[in-house]
């Protein structure tokens, strides 16, 4: 069974409660309490050797853990408020490398004005560590994004840009785009998603949780230093944003982007194509599929954890 696979079915699996407004299937669980602004959820982890190489140091380990989940929490258009810290670590780590990860997590939960409130630790028997947090935060009702609002005919943008995000470090000291989606948030889209998978596999998901696909122009998405286009459309750990706009919106927001991001128009939601598929708006070649069954139409359209 592939990822996408298992997580299409999810939806059908777990009953909902009362005030879960939006369940599993976006980048946070949505409940609404009521108030004036929605409670999000999420949680996301890391783990030796597939979010970082062996010898990270601890630091470096404690910051990706807690801007990977603040980039959820941006997708949705939210601002991040609590976490919950759950580590289970080799036995051979020493009280030092244990206080530079605490150290890290507590200055970086400080910068984003996040209260760590509880957790849990335990010792693995295995031989690498493995690392999960669950956030929380808040946005206006009028702000929330989810990956399901795009139109026929609305256009595709990217913060940044990807590819080589590995080999450059980048997946260690990226910059989680909160600011730059509370900008986007309600006057500009309510349609986001972070890139952590790979630009087409999360295009895809965009698309496909809209009920469309979508036309990329392959030539106008940025690539990062040292990435080719392989690496720019399916290396994934970019962690930028995806949203659609309105054709009639995107004069005003280009004009009126006050951030050093990078902002692209990168292409073009279609009803000819439904279902989470890309195209190549030049080549007309399918470059992504998802939805049901089926699975990326390359072997190279994202990272997958139960193909890798």
């Amino acid at each position: 069974m592939y990822e996408q696979e298992l997580l299409e079915r999810l939806p059908g699996i777990f009953a909902q409660g009362d005030g879960v407004l939006v369940g599993p299937g976006d980048d946070c669980a949505v409940l609404d309490f009521g108030r004036d602004k929605l409670f999000l959820l999420a949680t996301d982890q890391v783990l030796q050797s597939v979010h970082y190489p062996e010898g990270t140091p601890p630091a470096k380990i404690a910051v990706k853990l807690l801007r990977r989940n603040i980039s959820d929490i941006a997708a949705m258009g939210g601002k991040p408020a609590h976490a919950l810290l759950s580590m289970s670590v080799i036995g051979e780590r020493d009280g030092r490398w244990l206080r530079a990860f605490f150290d890290a997590t507590a200055r970086e939960a400080r910068a984003w004005g996040v209260s760590v409130c509880g957790g849990d630790v335990c010792r693995t028997l295995g031989a690498t560590d493995n690392f999960c947090l669950s956030i929380s935060g808040w946005v206006s009702r009028d702000c929330l994004c989810l990956r399901s609002g795009a139109a026929d005919g609305d256009l595709l943008f990217a913060t940044g840009s990807f590819g080589n995000s590995l080999g450059s470090g980048h997946h260690l000291r990226f910059i989680p785009r909160v600011t730059e989606a509370a900008f986007l948030a309600g006057a500009f889209t309510k349609t986001m998603i972070d890139v952590s998978d790979g630009l087409l596999l999360d295009a895809a998901r965009l698309s496909g949780a809209s009920g469309l696909g979508v036309s990329l122009d392959v030539a106008a998405v940025p690539s990062r230093r040292g990435s080719d286009r392989s690496g720019m459309l399916s290396d994934g750990e970019d962690y930028e944003l995806l949203a659609a706009v309105r054709p009639d919106k995107a004069e005003e927001l280009l004009a009126s982007w006050p951030f050093k991001t990078r902002l692209t128009r990168i292409g073009q939601f279609l009803k000819s194509h439904p279902g989470g598929t890309v195209m190549d708006s030049r080549s007309k070649a399918i470059l992504c599929r998802i939805g049901g069954h089926r699975r990326s139409s390359s072997a190279t359209a994202g990272f997958d954890h139960f193909r890798h």
